[in-house]
């Protein structure tokens, strides 16, 4: 093998493994936000492609375009909004009209930076307090669900375990793959078959409606936690391996990418936060302009394991009761905790912090709209009321 063959594969392999990591830890919280908010198994299983397919455009058009290892992912923390969210008025149609003006709002976001300005005085304290909130029902789950199936869950949890001493990076993938092994046993006990047909990628469309419910419960929510948990934190990842991410241009691209895919179920596309730094860091490779080739391979394999989509959805559905919910669990874990220690790091916005999450994490819903718009609505107000100048 030449050395230019050699040198190449190392940023190429990164990027294959930034799309395993990114797609097979969080794929199933993907999964049930959109089923959540009334999406048939195969609409949940369109979004999921049609999201592999858009982020996987985004980040060969972003990384080719701008020479850097640029890569963009769905919004897991979004998904968990709409899995905590469930249905709206309207239902599934009024959920893709969601997901259309979530797609205006980050390309208002990119073009306009007054709008960006205003979105950013949200204190980063309410919004990570009212993710927070959103994340802690579905990160119960492993919990509840040892009660419920422990044969099932037990594996999925000790080996995610085992994993996070051992291979952090992969201990969500390999609950994965014990899950996996979990629905193979219980497929072999009962007999159980699978249609063929059923494991065929397809798009599914949906003529999108608009209702206040979901614009509000769903659409305003789901921006703001994509902006303050995806968008901004990825840029800030990129910047401390330096790379200058034009935002504009990945703001452009990652709105558009929204709307191509909405109405084939897909939720939202955004820069990637964590998995960023696998194809930015100098594991990639040592040379800093060479890394932009990881993020192309990042691409390329998004697109590949959207082929899959259909069969990691039927994956899902033939699975024992407790086992999926708990491995979308164990893949919010970081998330969660990240969102916790921001949202009490500073004594003086704790109290709005508190109210803000503990709303969230009720489920309340008044007037058809979720807890995490009233969530929002309420810490600002306690904010606002505890800060005052006498």
């Amino acid at each position: 093998m030449t050395e230019t063959a050699v040198s190449m594969s190392r940023p190429i392999t990164a990027g294959i493994v930034t799309a395993l990591v990114g797609f097979t830890s969080s794929f199933a919280v993907v999964l049930t936000g959109l089923t959540a908010v009334g999406a048939t198994s195969g609409q949940a299983a369109s979004g999921l492609l049609a999201l592999s397919l858009a982020m996987g455009l985004a980040c060969i058009v972003l990384a080719w375009r701008y020479r850097m290892p640029i890569t963009a992912a769905w919004s897991t923390p979004g998904a968990a909004l709409l899995a905590a969210t469930g249905a709206v008025e309207g239902g599934w149609p009024a959920a893709v009209g969601a997901f259309l003006v979530v797609a205006a709002l980050i390309l208002i976001a990119g073009l306009w930076p007054g709008f960006g300005r205003l979105i950013a005085r949200i204190p980063a304290s309410i919004a990570q307090a009212m993710l927070a909130g959103v994340l802690l029902p579905l990160c119960l789950a492993p919990i509840t669900g040892i009660a419920e199936n422990p044969w099932g869950v037990l594996p999925v949890v000790l080996t995610w375990l085992v994993c996070a001493r051992l291979a952090p990076r992969w201990a969500v993938p390999l609950a994965f793959v014990a899950a996996a092994v979990v629905v193979a046993i219980d497929l072999f006990r009962t007999g159980a078959t699978v249609d063929p047909f059923a494991l065929v990628p397809r798009l599914e469309f949906t003529a999108p409606t608009f209702t206040v419910g979901a614009l509000v419960g769903i659409a305003l929510p789901l921006f703001i936690v994509t902006m303050a948990s995806q968008n901004v934190p990825g840029v800030a990842i990129m910047r401390s391996y330096g790379y200058d991410v034009p935002w504009r241009p990945a703001m452009f691209v990652t709105g558009v990418s929204t709307a191509l895919g909405a109405p084939a179920g897909g939720h939202s596309i955004n820069l990637a936060a964590i998995s960023a730094a696998l194809a930015a860091a100098p594991e990639a490779d040592p040379n800093p302009a060479r890394r932009w080739i990881a993020g192309v391979s990042t691409g390329v394999s998004y697109l590949v394991l959207g082929g899959f989509s259909a069969a990691f959805a039927a994956l899902v559905l033939l699975a024992p009761a407790a086992v999926i919910p708990a491995v979308a669990g164990l893949a919010l874990f970081a998330a969660f905790g990240s969102a916790v220690q921001q949202a009490v790091a500073e004594p003086a916005e704790r109290m709005p912090a508190v109210v803000t999450f503990l709303i969230a994490a009720s489920g309340l819903s008044l007037g058809g709209i979720s807890a995490a718009f009233w969530a929002l609505i309420a810490g600002l107000i306690v904010r606002g009321v505890l800060t005052v100048r006498r």
